[in-house]
Formats: structure tokens, sequence, C-alpha cells
């Protein structure tokens, strides 16, 4: 029989939902950057911006805390679009102080299966008087394979606008090279998980370097994320990455500090 004593977790959810709605409208969700340098020279070629909520109770949470809930509800696509009115409000600033660079905005499965996405995006851009080449999306590879026809026409829907995309967390999920060749996407990420191993599993090595040169072989950008030693950015030198992102360069950072640590030198 059922007996709510031993549900608790389900209503902590719908508890956490219902703050959360009220908390996208309330203006409590907050960005920090993390940048993208490239390899050879360090500068700062854009930056991920990444979500926390600010609770009114439990303080800052990070986007594992919340993030899953809403993507099991219709609540990530009203996330999501809170997180590009503040990722391109502050790419406008940027532009008006001469300091303007790519900003990069994940999306979920959820996302990338609503036909009406690009025309949100689209709307943004103009709204913002954002380059539609400053912003790009990064989508994972299970994203994709959730619904790969239906994907495949937003993408290039995006993508016609001008639009970066960026497959995430490569390496990870189950796509098949058959739809890698006819995704737009401009740029592969090489998950952390991988990039972790470098110069200690010869397996990490080697599939690190399969990644790069088939990036290479599809005229694709290839980024490096969770780079947190200089022998890691030394072995990823040599096998000729283009970008990389990790605690090795910075942990994502508040707008301000952000402001003052890499868009005033870049």
């Amino acid at each position: 029989l059922y007996d709510p004593a031993n549900d608790s977790a389900g209503v902590d959810r719908l508890a956490l939902l219902t703050e959360l709605r009220h908390g996208i409208d309330a203006g409590e969700l907050r960005l920090v950057y993390m940048p993208k340098v490239a390899l050879g020279s360090g500068r700062v070629l854009g930056m991920e911006a990444l979500v926390r909520w600010q609770h009114p109770v439990r303080g800052l949470l990070t986007p594992g805390v919340f993030i899953p809930h809403a993507e099991r509800t219709g609540l990530i696509g009203a996330l999501t679009l809170e997180v590009l009115d503040q990722a391109l409000a502050q790419t406008a600033r940027w532009i008006a102080a001469g300091t303007a660079t790519r900003v990069a905005v994940n999306l979920s499965a959820r996302n990338l299966l609503d036909r009406g996405l690009p025309t949100a995006v689209d709307e943004r851009l103009r709204r913002f008087g954002v380059p539609a080449d400053l912003l790009e999306l990064e989508i994972t590879e299970s994203t994709i394979m959730a619904d790969p026809a239906r994907a495949l026409v937003v993408l290039e829907e995006l993508a016609a606008m001008g639009i970066h995309l960026t497959i995430d967390d490569f390496g990870t999920g189950y796509s098949s090279l058959a739809y890698l060749k006819r995704l737009p996407v401009t740029t592969l990420k090489i998950d952390r998980e991988f990039v972790d191993g470098l110069g200690q599993d010869p397996h990490d090595s080697a599939i690190v370097a399969a990644v790069i040169a088939l990036a290479r072989a599809l005229e694709l950008n290839v980024v490096a994320e969770g780079v947190e030693t200089e022998e890691q950015q030394r072995l990823l030198r040599l096998l000729d990455c283009d970008e990389l992102q990790g605690f090795l360069i910075s942990k994502p950072l508040p707008v301000d500090v952000f402001e003052a640590t890499f868009l005033t030198r870049s």
C-alpha cells in the first residue's frame, strides 16, 4: 500500500520544481563563465555560460541539483530561454564595451526537440543585437540520439542562422558516425573522462588522439575539457588540439571576476 512517509523524495522533488518555476520568474538564476583558450597562444576565444540557482533558503545550487528534475518536465524550456536571455544580454554589454567574445550555452534533449527553438533563439539575437556567430550552442551526443532525425532539422535551422554548434562530452554517448558526418556542427569537445587519463592511461591517450584525428579529417575544431594539469596541456599541444577548458585555466567565475581576469587581456 502507498504510504506518503515512504515517498519523501517525490514530495521534495515536486517542491523543488515549484520553487524553481518561481525562481526563474523571480530572477534567481545566476550565470558564471568558464573561459575557452587557444592552446598555442593562450588567448581567450570564448566562454561557456553555466547556470547556478541562488535559492533563497538553500543558498547557491549547482546544476546537478535542479537540471535533471527540470529536464524531466517542460520546465527546462523556460530555464534554457532564461539562460539565453542572460547570456545574450551580457554579450550585448561586452559588444558595447569592445570586449565581445563568443558565448556558449548548453541545450538539453527537450530543447533540441522543440521545433520552435530556432525562432526563439533568432528573436533573442535580434532583440539584444548580438551577431549569430557570437553564440555557440552545446549539445551532448545522448541529446542528439534521443531523436536524431528531428534533432537534425532543428540543428540545420540553427546552423543556417550562423550559430556555432558543438558536440559536448564527445566519446561518452552512443552516436553513430553516420549521423556525425551529417550534423552541421563546427566543434567537438573531448570529455573530461578521457582528458583526465592523458599520460597515465594509454587507452585514454589513444581515444583523445583518435578524436583529434577524426576532428581534423572532418574539418572540425576540437576542444579538450576538464584540463587540470600542465602535463595534460603539454600532451594536448603535441596532439594538435585547438582549445582547452578546465581548472588549469580557471574555474567558472562570476561575470565581474571573469571580465577583470580575462576580457581585459584577451
